[in-house]
């Protein structure tokens, strides 16, 4: 029997930067999906977890830092995730990286959505393949679409708000595969998984 409670979706952003556009690109994501779905914002630097020396999995119960325990109770909740990249050299934030390394069984069998963004005209999207080897390595399953934010700056305001309208409806596209995924995962991971 499948589950009626609401998806979860939460949008896993991992810039340390003092001075970070990205974070307009997880906001910008959260004001849409927050209509349509329940929907966590987890901002890596909010928690502080350390350079990486011990997984989650890898604390006996109850003793595992706080941060970390309320992150692996965000994640655990969750039905699929948003993941918001800059690209860094071509590649995924360190603190982005650092934040999913230190988790796992969490994201198995659960779909992600692709979320990357720039100050230039191509949107991070370099940084896509980087992130979809990642997350396909820690069992999510990845959508197909791909959300690109070019012009940052420009493109989304402080509180994520878009300066077009088309943005907006691209993302909805993007949500509405998501979403998609999210529910039929859902119910298939209430009638058991391989592992």
């Amino acid at each position: 029997m499948v589950s009626d409670s609401p998806l979860h979706i939460s949008i896993l952003y991992g810039s340390y930067r003092s001075k970070r556009v990205g974070i307009r690109a997880a906001l910008f994501a959260q004001s849409l999906l927050q209509k349509r779905c329940k929907c966590t914002l987890v901002d890596a630097k909010a928690y502080e977890l350390p350079m990486l020396d011990k997984m989650y999995k890898e604390y006996k119960a109850g003793e595992a830092p706080k941060s970390m325990q309320q992150l692996h109770d965000i994640l655990s909740d969750s039905d699929g995730y948003v993941v918001v990249s800059g690209e860094y050299n071509h590649s995924l934030p360190p603190g982005l990286k650092n934040l999913l390394d230190h988790f796992q069984s969490e994201y198995i069998f659960k779909p992600v959505g692709i979320m990357t963004y720039s100050v230039g005209a191509y949107g991070g999207v370099r940084a896509a393949v980087h992130v979809r080897a990642v997350l396909g390595e820690l069992g999510m399953a990845s959508i197909s679409s791909m959300y690109a934010v070019p012009k940052i700056a420009s493109t989304l305001d402080e509180n994520g708000g878009a300066s077009e309208s088309k943005q907006e409806e691209r993302f909805e596209r993007f949500a509405d595969e998501l979403l998609w995924y999210a529910k039929a995962l859902k119910a298939a991971r209430e009638e058991g998984t391989p592992f």
